[in-house]
């Protein structure tokens, strides 16, 4: 079956390769307590609890999730949720969303900041390379960034055009943290 809309490609599982993991275990700390969204068969939760305090792992594919949750370490929790329904456990100080094809970052975002997580590891922005996200951060309005790159809170990433004369290294490689870019006044697609 090819996956047609949004919430299709969602559900799926797809692992990742070890450069991907190996980004994420970095941003991973021993005091962390860790929220997997989307956790597949746990070859990443199991390796994040060898480092974080505790570990929660959420996957929505009943059978992927079952096959793999033998053995479990004591800090481990793997639970079969929809994770675009789910209420995100109190304490979580880190969350990990591995899904480049992602449709829902803003919901996950803003359930997470609600939650009081303070950072997210993720390639679902910019559908590649992994990003560690400050989730309690201020962002500026889109309208006053300056030229460069930007990441929306949306999930929408970009570069806002400006005079080329103005273009200088540093605006070259920063990322600005926006809201209210203009893909967020458009509406979502299916």
């Amino acid at each position: 079956m090819i996956p047609t809309t949004a919430r299709e490609w969602e559900r799926l599982w797809a692992p990742y390769d070890e450069p991907t993991y190996g980004q994420v275990m970095r941003a991973i700390r021993p005091d962390d307590v860790v929220l997997e969204i989307g956790a597949g068969d746990l070859r990443l939760s199991r390796r994040l609890a060898e480092i974080a305090q505790r570990v929660i792992a959420w996957e929505i594919q009943a059978d992927v999730l079952f096959r793999a949750a033998y053995a479990l370490p004591q800090n481990l929790a793997a639970c079969h949720v929809d994770a675009l329904r789910e209420k995100v456990p109190e304490g979580v100080t880190t969350a990990v969303l591995l899904m480049r094809h992602c449709q829902h970052f803003q919901l996950y975002a803003n359930k997470l900041h609600a939650a009081g997580c303070l950072r997210l590891i993720t390639n679902a922005r910019w559908g590649m390379d992994v990003e560690v996200i400050n989730l309690q951060v201020p962002r500026m309005l889109y309208a006053a960034s300056p030229m460069g790159w930007y990441a929306c809170w949306c999930g929408t990433t970009g570069f806002k055009q400006g005079p080329v004369e103005y273009l200088t290294p540093e605006l070259e490689t920063a990322v600005h943290e926006v809201i209210d870019c203009p893909s967020c006044r458009r509406p979502l697609a299916n």
